[in-house]
């Protein structure tokens, strides 16, 4: 398949062209239906018999290039009409009526806050040229009006409010939020991308924009009669909800908490677009260890509900640990060295009237395998190099509070110091 794309340097043609060449090259295997043979992207400064010797071949047509920040109102006839009609007479003039995607805004719907967006009317006409060529020509045309859009390589300070607050926060600079309670509609880049390449194979999600007592005629719904297309998956946020995430984000590092961020989630998708904004010298930062002269403890990360993360060195010969949780629990990963974990429920087996025995396990950096620290157990781990540090990744099902530690000091006896049934006279 021969694919071309006009804008292609911009930030959603950039986007696509990036995806389509690991699906072009084998990097990407997870569409083995879709063959890429040629991808041609083309811009303002792309020779015209470039353009033109590419809408002869091409089996699919992606039409990104347009304008929303102009000089002069006139700029939006240039950008978003007149490019349209020369792309589809080129195609027209070469007999190629492969299908063609349009790339188009919710503001084309004139409606609300956008009635009188000359954006808005440069896009409706976009959409027009497009459905009376597909009437003309038979070709098939998908016409998506996308809300906001958001991710990595948006160029800030320019048409996208989320990529302005990732780039100041990021970058320390100063930012202006005028109403946190205005609300956006937000696509975000990669739910997209898959969107083109679903497209691509012949599946996009077609939808209408109905505007009556129930439609706003903004909100797509999905109709697969549909005269348009348009992404499943978007969120709504906040400016105040957006801020608000970036700030933790930025926190994170010193406070060492990971916000939650789950699977398919907005702040999912905003985490990720705020750290292709970090700078380089905040691509780094430390960490605070407590070190003594048995080795070292250093917490790497907090969640707000799965726990923390820690790696801890011992030296050689150095037992760390002999203490049992209530209802903290554990798992032990050793990453480096030789090390013996043991572990001893407390109290008495009623069964034999004996203490509960010592599980045994040992571990070493060379076959990593995970160890878990139960409830109700007392249990240490020792270094059994002479030379060595003993290195362990430590996850906690929750991150240690001062006020209430559930942790209490309790060693590990051999099978001469256990103790003997409190019920018959020794505790």
């Amino acid at each position: 398949m021969k694919i071309l794309i006009t804008g292609s340097n911009g930030f959603v043609g950039r986007n696509l062209v990036w995806n389509l060449k690991e699906i072009r090259d084998g990097k990407n295997r997870t569409r083995p239906d879709l063959v890429i043979t040629e991808i041609t992207g083309v811009d303002l400064e792309t020779d015209e018999a470039v353009l033109d010797e590419a809408c002869a071949k091409c089996d699919f047509v992606f039409h990104f290039a347009g304008v929303n920040r102009p000089k002069d109102e006139g700029e939006f006839q240039t950008g978003n009409v007149d490019t349209a009609v020369a792309l589809l007479a080129k195609l027209e003039k070469h007999g190629n009526t492969c299908p063609v995607m349009l790339s188009s805004s919710i503001q084309a719907s004139l409606t609300g806050r956008f009635a009188d967006s000359p954006y808005g009317k440069s896009k409706l006409a976009g959409e027009e040229l497009f459905f009376r060529y597909a009437e003309e020509t038979g070709a098939q045309v998908l016409v998506y009006r996308f809300p906001n859009i958001f991710g990595k390589w948006c160029r800030p300070n320019y048409n996208s409010a989320v990529a302005t607050f990732c780039h100041a926060v990021a970058n320390d600079m100063d930012y202006k939020v005028n109403d946190r309670n205005t609300e956006l509609e937000l696509v975000y880049i990669d739910d997209l991308i898959d969107e083109m390449l679903e497209a691509l194979e012949g599946r996009p999600h077609r939808c209408d924009y109905p505007q009556d007592g129930a439609h706003d005629g903004l909100t797509p719904v999905p109709d697969e009669n549909g005269r348009y297309c348009h992404v499943p998956v978007t969120h709504r946020a906040t400016l105040g909800q957006i801020v608000d995430l970036l700030q933790e984000f930025k926190a994170m590092p010193e406070t060492l908490i990971m916000p939650e961020i789950p699977a398919g989630s907005f702040a999912k998708k905003l985490y990720s677009t705020y750290l292709s904004y970090l700078p380089p010298e905040k691509m780094v930062y430390n960490f605070r260890s407590n070190v003594d002269s048995r080795g070292s403890f250093t917490e790497l990360i907090r969640t707000m509900n799965c726990g923390q993360v820690s790696v801890n060195v011992a030296k050689p010969g150095i037992a760390r640990g002999q203490h049992w949780h209530n209802s903290k629990w554990e798992i032990f990963i050793v990453v480096s060295g030789h090390g013996l974990i043991r572990e001893r429920r407390m109290g008495i087996d009623p069964e034999t009237d004996r203490p509960w025995p010592v599980l045994e396990f040992e571990v070493t950096g060379e076959q990593i395998k995970a160890v878990q620290m139960l409830p109700g157990y007392t249990h240490e781990i020792i270094n059994l190099s002479e030379i060595d540090d003993l290195v362990t990744v430590m996850w906690a099902n929750e991150p240690f509070d001062a006020a209430r530690p559930d942790t209490f000091y309790e060693m590990v006896p051999t099978e001469a110091e256990q103790p003997v049934n409190p019920e018959k006279g020794n505790v």
